[in-house]
């Protein structure tokens, strides 16, 4: 392995370990050559990577300082007994949690109820695919959101995204290429790579495309409708799959409609993902995806291969709770108060000398640039965790996501942020 890639797995592993924290500075690059052995051109090609892969980031005169905060391994909410974000964080505005008021969880404890009653159901294991009944309700679901019309032999349920892809990685005829739009979503470069796929970024000649339509990049850039038609056509031409995570896209609004790429293709390549833990709640762990015909007979062939990783339990009260409606207006609840926050932070931040501030395309996100000459470790100290999207030439981006902060802290929250910014 060339040296510079063994400085910067170690570097990365630090960082994501946690014994490197948001704004630590590391050795600068003259120390670090001579702590490692190595010469300085190593050091700087080991902080580019880490650097391009959004670890760290460079203050001009001050050095090389992280920027990646290690998120808890599952969607629950990682607060503790009293309430309170790792790392003694009061105000999270990075993770996108949920509101503690956005979820009925009364609600859904009688469907919980009503599924362990079935005791007849609990004393076999969840079918592989999914649990039948939850899968017919899932198709009905999605036809009618978002016009994505598949039979249930077509969908297969897990817990999480990531276990997912798993699946999918060894359902795909061999170890090829794949291209994700950034390199944000690391938990799912990750798997790929560990399938044996070559990742690459920005870069369509690919066996497989990873795409978010609803919430391309950090700041959740809503794709147009020319881009999909272009992607669908390309994907047809080069015969390569499209794997569309759907992510956000019930928070967008109903206004402005956004036709998924299943629904525009007109061949049989969009692999069809999505997930109810940010509708509902982070710790309900059920996620689904709907397969090209290959890929589904591929998997029924296959299906010793493959266990269930989502609860049998939750999967029944999902079941229940998408047949009588619920989720139409849980959507609707979220949505208003999602991005009633926003507006509200939006109005807040007024008043701060800002290059500019504005909110991402859909809804959840505002990105704000501000002049800055400060250590980055700031906002920890202050209770504040945010993203840091860029700092150089002492400005520096942020992008704030304020679903978890209840509404009545905003204003204190701002009055934190404030504080970093001008000390």
């Amino acid at each position: 392995m060339k040296k510079y890639l063994e400085l910067y797995q170690y570097f990365r592993e630090r960082i994501r370990s946690g014994q490197l924290a948001l704004g630590d500075r590391l050795p600068s690059i003259r120390t670090a050559a001579e702590l490692f052995s190595v010469s300085t051109t190593t050091v700087e090609n080991a902080y580019f990577a880490l650097q391009a892969e959004g670890y760290i980031l460079p203050a001009p005169k001050k050095g090389f300082f992280v920027s990646y905060v290690q998120k808890p391994q599952s969607d629950a909410d990682s607060r503790n007994c009293k309430g309170e974000e790792p790392y003694g964080i009061m105000y999270d505005m990075m993770s996108g949690n949920a509101d503690p008021d956005s979820f009925d969880i009364k609600l859904w404890h009688r469907y919980m109820n009503s599924a362990l009653r079935q005791e007849d159901r609990l004393r076999s294991y969840s079918a592989v695919q999914g649990e039948e009944d939850l899968r017919a309700a899932i198709a009905d679901y999605i036809r009618e959101k978002r016009n994505v019309i598949t039979s249930p032999d077509r969908i297969v349920v897990g817990a999480g995204v990531q276990s997912l892809l798993h699946i999918l990685c060894a359902l795909l005829p061999e170890p090829g290429t794949v291209s994700f739009p950034d390199r944000s979503f690391e938990q799912g470069i990750g798997t790929f790579r560990s399938h044996g796929f070559a990742v690459h970024v920005k870069d369509r000649d690919a066996d497989l495309i990873y795409v978010s339509p609803s919430h391309m990049g950090r700041f959740g850039d809503v794709m147009p409708i020319s881009r999909r038609l272009e992607l669908v056509q390309y994907s047809d031409r080069h015969g390569s799959f499209v794997l569309e995570d759907d992510f956000d896209n019930d928070f967008l609004s109903p206004a402005r409609p956004t036709p998924s790429l299943y629904t525009l293709a007109a061949k049989d390549n969009i692999i069809y993902l999505s997930s109810f833990s940010n509708v509902l709640t982070p710790g309900i762990r059920i996620s689904f995806m709907v397969l090209p015909e290959t890929l589904a007979a591929e998997f029924r062939h296959r299906s010793e291969e493959f266990a269930q990783t989502a609860s049998k339990t939750e999967q029944m009260a999902l079941c229940g709770y998408l047949r009588d409606g619920h989720i139409a207006a849980q959507i609707r609840k979220i949505r208003r108060r999602y991005t009633a926050k926003v507006r509200t932070l939006y109005q807040a931040l007024q008043d701060f000398p800002s290059n500019y501030c504005y909110i991402g395309e859909n809804g959840l996100q505002i990105r704000l640039s501000v002049p800055f000459s400060g250590d980055l470790s700031v906002f920890r100290t202050h209770g504040l965790s945010v993203f840091v999207d860029r700092y150089e030439n002492d400005t520096l981006e942020l992008i704030l996501i304020p679903s978890a902060v209840p509404e009545n802290e905003i204003p204190d929250a701002v009055a934190a942020l404030k504080e970093c910014l001008t000390t």
